[in-house]
């Protein structure tokens, strides 16, 4: 018993060695927090030096700003192409133009020869001839007096109230043709559709209210197509179309 004793007091600093590091551990991390601290006062130290040189620049010259014009650092605008337009439109503003252009020519050059020189009825002092014309969606009731070839269009003068030269012509042509242009006043009361359409409606009341004047002058009249209503107006857009005739274009998927 005496010889087990001396065996157990050696195994006693072996227990306690372990133990030593395990209480060293805990401070190697307080080793690291003033690395750690030190790491962003390193960073920090090259931004002093260029706080000095911004404010030395001011000082040394003018900032160029003000050596600029004003709107210099603005980016300039940049405008978009004109859009092409396509064969169907290309054709029709040819259209519209050349139809403009030979209706200009025809008021210049002259009107169309008389068919006759002067009227030949002389209309009563009291006589009052009504008559209707009609064209695209424009109606005109049309009163003929004897005159000296006043035209009055909706209380306004003829020729203020039609701005184009051929749409005055396009009204005057049937008294011009029956020679009655300086014997009758002329009043007529229009509305709907546009300022072609009513001068297409002035011309045809006009013409209608001459043939019950002188029923001599329906064939001539209606020789040059001033008795005949013109109707030729745009095709009503049909459901499901975008527009008379125009289909939607087809998307297979």
């Amino acid at each position: 018993m005496i010889i087990e004793e001396p065996d157990q007091t050696p195994d006693e600093p072996e227990a306690t060695e372990p133990e030593a590091p395990e209480a060293a551990e805990p401070e190697a991390p307080a080793e690291e927090a003033p690395a750690a601290e030190e790491a962003p006062a390193a960073e920090e130290a090259p931004a002093e030096p260029e706080a000095p040189a911004a404010a030395a620049a001011p000082a040394g010259e003018k900032p160029k700003a003000k050596d600029q014009a004003p709107g210099a650092d603005l980016e300039p605008i940049k405008l978009e192409p004109e859009r092409e337009l396509s064969a169907e439109e290309r054709a029709r503003l040819e259209a519209d133009e050349e139809e403009r252009a030979r209706l200009e020519a025809e008021a210049e050059v002259g009107d169309e020869p008389l068919a006759r020189s002067g009227p030949q009825v002389e209309l009563p002092a009291d006589a009052r001839i009504h008559a209707t014309g009609k064209r695209k969606s424009s109606i005109a009731r049309v009163i003929l007096r004897p005159g000296s070839g006043d035209c009055q269009v909706n209380g306004k003068p003829l020729d203020e109230y039609f701005p184009r030269q051929y749409l005055r012509t396009m009204a005057r042509s049937p008294l011009l043709t029956a020679g009655y242009e300086a014997s009758v006043d002329v009043q007529a009361r229009v509305h709907g559709g546009g300022i072609a359409g009513q001068a297409g409606a002035v011309r045809h009341g006009i013409a209608r209210a001459l043939t019950d004047v002188d029923p001599e002058l329906r064939s001539e009249l209606k020789r040059r197509g001033l008795l005949t209503r013109d109707a030729r107006k745009k095709e009503r857009r049909k459901a499901g179309l975008k527009k008379a005739r125009k289909k939607p274009q087809f998307s297979k998927r």
